[in-house]
């Protein structure tokens, strides 16, 4: 199955592009959702977050998505330590969906892909841009948060040129652009690919 990799900055638009992929026909995978769904329900991963970060970081069966947000977002070292337990068992899952679908290729939708280098492991990589201002005011806006707590999700991704040098496709997402014709544009260019 040819993969690609939808990747941007948070507050990017990366959603909005895979629901046209989706449109399309091809089948996205949520690396994000599947992140929070492995965080709340796979028995292994609650075990490892709650000897990483203190067992109150569960209250119950829920995961207190604010503490542990709290303790990642502005201590690197945590956020590495978070990762090295969430992203080997969000890869595993995307593996094993890619194997089921039918269609010409899958996509993984996913934040950090650059910045983890999992970008590599993809026949193609979309990244979605917008501006800095435009991103932080969607993030505002969409979680209800501040403009220092989207900064300091921000300064735990990687810079767009970091992101665009990796890219295959940009597709821009500044409000401005029309997103549909790039994403029929992409579309075309990896079913080429994955041929």
């Amino acid at each position: 199955m040819f993969t690609v990799g939808v990747t941007g900055g948070i507050g990017s638009g990366k959603s909005t592009v895979c629901r046209v992929f989706g449109v399309l026909g091809i089948p996205v995978f949520d690396s994000d959702a599947e992140a929070k769904r492995l965080l709340g329900r796979d028995a292994s991963v609650r075990r490892d977050v709650a000897e990483a970060f203190g067992a109150d970081i569960y209250d119950g069966s829920r995961l207190d998505r604010a503490a542990l947000a709290a303790r990642v977002f502005n201590d690197p070292g945590a956020l590495q330590r978070l990762n090295a337990i969430v992203h080997p068992a969000v890869r595993s899952a995307f593996e094993e969906w890619a194997a089921r679908q039918q269609a010409p290729y899958v996509i993984n939708e996913a934040a950090i892909l650059v910045e983890t280098r999992a970008w590599k492991r993809f026949g193609h990589l979309v990244v979605v841009s917008a501006p800095e201002d435009v991103r932080l005011a969607r993030v505002m806006q969409r979680d209800g948060v501040s403009a220092q707590q989207v900064r300091a999700r921000m300064r735990n991704q990687a810079d767009d040129a970091t992101r665009e040098a990796a890219a295959g496709t940009i597709i821009v997402n500044d409000g401005h652009t029309l997103v549909i014709p790039q994403v029929l544009a992409a579309h075309e260019q990896i079913l080429k690919f994955a041929d």
